[in-house]
């Protein structure tokens, strides 16, 4: 009998070398902004708030009256852009992390109750998502801060209830298909738990689209924190946030744009990179991309 050979597996390339070059990109701006995030209090020049009138409204490096130590100029206070916007952008960001986690939990727990339970749970949530969806977020958030005023507390709670019926509905429509497949079916007849099959069976294949909404909350949030900061209503001065940033620079804006244009290319940057590493995430996490 002849001798078989088998040849060896091929290895899958690393994450690095299957990614384009605008992955790439992303990826290197998101380490940057990581490490800025952390090490904010260790690279930026000067602290957030402090003044020095004597040097205000100072243009970034390689202008005309630019101040040394001020790489990015200074505002209508004297206070650096550089340093506010290292600032502005960690609780940026963080203020849209918590918020996209409290929207996750929120919509994912009822999607699956309702995709999972059927009857009157779903036609409960179903009702909740649509209430949701018929008004617009922004004035429910405007309702809610001039109520309970605009602390960072509440800015938590408002941004985390901005997005949760998204969250919900795919859920909801996802788990109400996979309780139909074959597999589903099976895990009943072995006597499995609602609980058990949802936590066994379903969440698994619900990574990848949640992966997605949940890249898309962030940056739906990171524009709704800059819309309420930029409206006065979001996190209160003298906090530095990126919205914040442009709203108080628009009133300069036509004689000195790095006031607003600074602090809006954070915003872009970020959105950029929170967009591109998601969609990234979800071709490595789906379970059915995998298994090709």
């Amino acid at each position: 009998m002849a001798e078989q050979t088998f040849a060896p597996a091929k290895a899958k390339p690393k994450l690095w070398q299957q990614a384009n070059f605008v992955q790439r990109v992303a990826l290197v701006l998101g380490v940057i902004l990581l490490l800025v995030v952390i090490l904010a209090p260790l690279i930026a020049p000067h602290g957030p708030n402090d003044q020095s009138l004597m040097a205000r409204l100072r243009p970034p490096f390689g202008y005309e009256r630019a101040k040394a130590g001020y790489w990015l100029g200074t505002d209508e206070l004297g206070r650096d852009m550089l340093s506010r916007c290292i600032y502005g952008l960690r609780l940026t960001l963080v203020l849209a992390l918590i918020g996209s986690v409290i929207g996750l939990l929120i919509g994912s727990v009822m999607g699956l109750a309702a995709g999972v339970a059927g009857g009157r749970m779903d036609a409960l949530v179903n009702g909740m998502v649509d209430a949701q969806i018929a008004v617009p977020f922004t004035l429910i958030a405007l309702f809610m801060l001039a109520i309970f005023g605009n602390s960072i507390e509440v800015m938590v709670v408002v941004l985390g209830l901005s997005g949760w019926e998204q969250y919900a509905r795919i859920v909801r429509a996802d788990a109400a298909r996979l309780m139909r497949m074959p597999f589903i079916e099976a895990a009943r007849a072995a006597g499995a738990t609602q609980l058990r099959i949802a936590r066994r069976h379903l969440l698994p294949n619900l990574v990848s689209p949640l992966v997605v909404q949940f890249t898309l909350s962030v940056s739906n949030i990171i524009l709704l924190e800059s819309s309420l900061s930029f409206l006065g209503l979001g996190v209160q001065p003298p906090t530095a946030t990126l919205g914040a940033m442009v709203g108080a620079g628009r009133d300069y804006m036509a004689t000195n744009a790095w006031l607003v244009t600074v602090p809006a290319m954070a915003i872009l940057i970020l959105t950029f990179v929170v967009q591109i590493l998601g969609d990234w995430m979800r071709d490595h996490v789906d379970v059915r991309l995998r298994s090709r």
